[in-house]
This record gives C-alpha cells, sequence and structure tokens, in this order.
C-alpha cells in the first residue's frame, strides 16, 4: 500500500511517530546501498563523533555523516517525489509540502557512535510541530544489537532544553529518562516517521556489520518561512512544486523508478 490507515494516522496524531515497516522493496532498498558504497569510496561523508570535548575528533568511536544528499545522488534527490513516500508525507502534515533536509548517518561495526537525544524542532525552530515530519530509512537491518533508532512517545506534547552535545562537533541534545523510550526495530527498507517534536536518538552499534539510517524532513510548504531551516527547501507537491525542475535545473518527479533501475541488476 503507498499509503497509511486511518488508525496509523491517528497513531502519529497520539503518539507522535508511526511505521512504515516496507517502505521501500529489496530492489529500492539495493540501489540505495550502491549509492551509500559510491558515497564511502568517495569519502563525501565524515566522522562527527568527538573525545568528549565537542571538538577533537574520535579515533575510536565513529558516526559518519553524508550531508546534504541531493547534491551528490541523482537517486536521492529523486527520492522525496516518489509517490509511496509523497503520499503518506502528504497525509501526515498535509499539502502542500516541502522537503529541507537529507542525511545518513553510517555506524560501522564496534565503533559506531550513536546519535544523542534530540527533537529535530530545536535545529529547525518550526512554530508548529505538527507541520514537520522526519522520515529514518534503516539502510539495513536496524535492531537493538546495532543501536536502531529509538523514539518517547508523545514527547511531541513537551519541551526539552537543549545544550551542546559533547560527544559530537556540532549536535546539540537533552537529558532524557530511557525508560520511555521505545527502540524502533525494522528490516532495510523499512521506515518510521515522526513529528518534529518527539525526541529521538540512536544507539552504539555493537555488531561486526555497519548499519547506515537515511534521513529526509519534509515540513508544510505554509511554513517555510517561519523555521530555521539548514538546507536547500524543494517544493514536492504544491503550486510551487515544479518536480525540481526549479531547484535542481531538471524534472525529477517521476525518475525514482529509473535511478533505481540504473543501479540493479
Amino acid at each position: 500500500m503507498d499509503k497509511f490507515s486511518q488508525a496509523e494516522i491517528a497513531h502519529f496524531r497520539t503518539e507522535g511517530y508511526v511505521t512504515a515497516p516496507r517502505l521501500f522493496n529489496a530492489r529500492e532498498v539495493q540501489a540505495m546501498q550502491v549509492e551509500l558504497d559510491y558515497f564511502k569510496q568517495n569519502g563525501l561523508g565524515r566522522n562527527v563523533a568527538t573525545e568528549g570535548d565537542g571538538q577533537t575528533h574520535s579515533t575510536t568511536k565513529i558516526n559518519y555523516q553524508i550531508i546534504p544528499l541531493n547534491d551528490k545522488s541523482t537517486l536521492f534527490r529523486a527520492l522525496p517525489f516518489a509517490p509511496h513516500v509523497a503520499t503518506r508525507v502528504g497525509q501526515l502534515i498535509g499539502e502542500p509540502f516541502a522537503r529541507h533536509l537529507d542525511q545518513i548517518f553510517l555506524k560501522p561495526g564496534r565503533t559506531g557512535a550513536g546519535t544523542s537525544w534530540h527533537t529535530d524542532n530545536a535545529y529547525f525552530q518550526l512554530s508548529d510541530v505538527t507541520k514537520g515530519v522526519g522520515m529514518w530509512v534503516a539502510l539495513h537491518d536496524a535492531t537493538l544489537a546495532n543501536g536502531t533508532l529509538h523514539v518517547i512517545p508523545r514527547s511531541h506534547l513537551e519541551t526539552f532544553a537543549h545544550t551542546r552535545d559533547l560527544g559530537s562537533d556540532h549536535h546539540i541534545t537533552f537529558a532524557a529518562d530511557d525508560q520511555r523510550a521505545v527502540p524502533i526495530e525494522l528490516a532495510a527498507g523499512g521506515a518510521v516517521f515522526f513529528n518534529y517534536g518527539i525526541g529521538h536518538g540512536t544507539k552504539a552499534n555493537n555488531t561486526d556489520a555497519e548499519r547506515a539510517g537515511l534521513a529526509y524532513h519534509f515540513l508544510h510548504a505554509d511554513y517555510v518561512a517561519t523555521g530555521r531551516l539548514t538546507d536547500g527547501v524543494v517544493y514536492i507537491t504544491g503550486p510551487q512544486a515544479s518536480g525540481g525542475l526549479h531547484e535542481y535545473g531538471v524534472n525529477v518527479a517521476d525518475a525514482w523508478a529509473q535511478e533505481v533501475a540504473a543501479r540493479t541488476p
């Protein structure tokens, strides 16, 4: 199915998050993993983990961030326009909407460090948290053992005082009660969508295999001017949407299937 049920939408409204366990099929996952390998081989990301002082980059812990993606990959440029993504985002925050951030965090086996508790709106400062949604996609199976994403249900109804995360060279964080957290275990290709006000974070990867999470951020078009955004806005639906032609110089609205086919047998 390319959309959420009414029960799933209700869960998102109440709890602040909802999962789509099979958002991407096996071929789409393979294409995204191929692109991730390209990023790694070409050194297109960097380790943002530090030795606890917020500055000195760690040699023993790795939180490898690749940001943004749309300037490096036509595949990830086309992904927000894929019908099974765009339909769900529109259901959760309404239309028209835009994409304003895309990134990957890679946690190598054994040395992969988590990303501390935070809310996205602590960065973006949207005036209404219900008008923004993050989409986190498991590029590999995401489990408790390898530090999958954790969320704090209903935390979008609260506010949290954030401080600098000294385990990262640029992140912020807040003190959270881990007992309230829910781990989101997903097979590769599964996704979780969460309100901008939801507290979330990942844990360390204690397995031998790497694990990566792909994250996109979307907001209702009426709220583009109300927040502090960190990437170029691309309108996905509505009167300002050009399929990427205005933003990228080429229409990518219908390119997702072709981009996947170009990277898979």
